[in-house]
């Protein structure tokens, strides 16, 4: 039976847009496993509702989740909104309830033998976070059934903090090859996510060697930290600029003074898609679809590191569009390998764990291959202080024969507050 507020939005819908049929019309997509199917709110990173106008146009660019639904519907509100934020309207797969304020968009671009490392990293996330998570999952044909498997494998009282939706490989076609061999295979897809997810406002990219030992809505808040010029966030590739890469070696322009790292990488993409960058090869700025295949005809010869180094370049001539984090939100071997160089890691603890180098699966840091390792063999629903942080410290202890094992209570310091603060959570609730 349909209550009288679900038949009024139902109704209003309908006036405005002829019957259901017209939904794909009015630019609703159809919905997927893990999708809502409905359109993100464009804002100008965590602060904003407002349109350039200076008012707020539900109608035409909000989301279609932004206004609820109730008896007397504002003149600015598509009757479209209402049905799609109805009682009558299902999820396929999770049951998160639909905030657009509350949830935090996670991508990652899966490719050849990766699958495993990327289902650890959402893990990761889904243990420790306590908001709902969206994930968007770019990987090659083959590994697409696979993921898909797996997380509708995870237990229901799991799913339900999260949505997924899973995205082929896509470059634009005129350059496809130049791009897919362009350092390792899929990595520069990360530089096309802001012209893909169009009517996505922000994303947090992560590549899939990435341990989260933080809540992800954590690193998500520092969107609202960015200035009005700020629409991309990275840490330092180094903090140590005795040992950075960029400075010594580099044959390009990079941002800063010891570049930066493209691992994690938080970006307000409605800021990135209208922004014109400075650049190097015309007096005219671009926009960020005119910038890339530019930029990479003209650098190919001289970057080592792909799409990270045209970051930096593109950084590097627009310093006023980065919001630089600390390194314990992008933490690697090389900050400790050399002896312990994260100042910030060694106050406050590890936040975000990048496992480069292949380090989770060799025996070369085995501080990180056990951490990788606990997150691994920990069971859904099992307590996470018994079978996740205490068989970890004990593991840890017989690394200290090496650097990043000499430093490795940082990586446990911020995850067990973590553990904890998720369980009391679940205690209370």
């Amino acid at each position: 039976m349909i209550d009288q507020t679900t038949y009024t939005c139902i109704r209003t819908s309908t006036l405005e847009n002829g019957d259901d049929r017209d939904l794909k019309i009015h630019g609703i997509p159809e919905r997927s496993s893990h999708d809502t199917g409905h359109r993100v709110r464009k804002r100008p990173g965590l602060t904003g509702l407002h349109d350039h106008e200076g008012g707020v146009n539900r109608c035409k660019s909000q989301s279609v989740s932004y206004w609820s639904p109730y008896w007397r519907l504002p003149a600015d509100v598509c009757g479209v909104n209402c049905f799609m934020d109805s009682s009558l309207r299902e999820r396929s797969g999770s049951a998160v309830k639909e905030h657009s304020d509350e949830r935090s968009h996670l991508a990652v671009v899966a490719c050849g033998p990766r699958l495993e490392e990327t289902l650890i990293m959402l893990k990761s996330a889904v243990l420790l976070s306590k908001k709902p998570l969206h994930f968007h999952i770019f990987a090659e044909d083959d590994l697409q059934d696979s993921f898909r498997s797996a997380l509708d494998s995870w237990p229901r009282t799991v799913q339900t903090k999260f949505n997924f939706k899973i995205y082929p490989i896509t470059f634009p076609e005129e350059n496809a090859k130049e791009w897919k061999k362009l350092f390792k295979p899929c990595a520069s897809q990360r530089l096309f996510l802001p012209l893909i997810l169009k009517d996505l406002d922000s994303l947090l990219y992560v590549d899939t060697d990435i341990l989260f030992l933080q809540p992800v809505e954590d690193i998500w808040a520092l969107l609202s930290q960015f200035n009005s010029s700020q629409l991309a966030a990275m840490a330092p590739e180094h903090e140590e600029s005795r040992i950075g890469w960029y400075n010594r070696f580099a044959r390009h322009p990079y941002y800063g003074k010891t570049g930066v790292n493209s691992g994690v990488m938080l970006m307000n993409m409605t800021r990135l898609r209208e922004k014109s960058f400075k650049n190097d090869m015309t007096t005219v700025a671009l926009k960020w679809e005119e910038i890339l295949m530019p930029l990479l005809q003209k650098w190919k010869l001289n970057i080592t590191w792909g799409d990270q180094d045209l970051l930096n370049i593109i950084f590097s001539q627009n310093p006023e569009s980065l919001y630089v984090f600390p390194c314990q939100w992008n933490y690697r071997p090389d900050h400790c390998i050399y002896g312990s160089n994260c100042q910030q890691a060694e106050q406050e603890g590890v936040f975000i764990l990048h496992g480069n180098r292949g380090v989770y699966h060799d025996n070369k840091q085995p501080a990180f291959r056990a951490v990788y390792e606990a997150i691994q063999k920990h069971k859904f629903g099992d307590n996470m202080e018994i079978t996740l942080l205490q068989p970890l410290e004990a593991v840890l202890k017989t690394t200290t024969n090496t650097y990043c094992g000499r430093a490795s209570h940082l990586f446990t310091k911020r995850l067990k507050q973590s553990i904890m603060s998720v369980q009391q959570d679940a205690t209370q609730r």
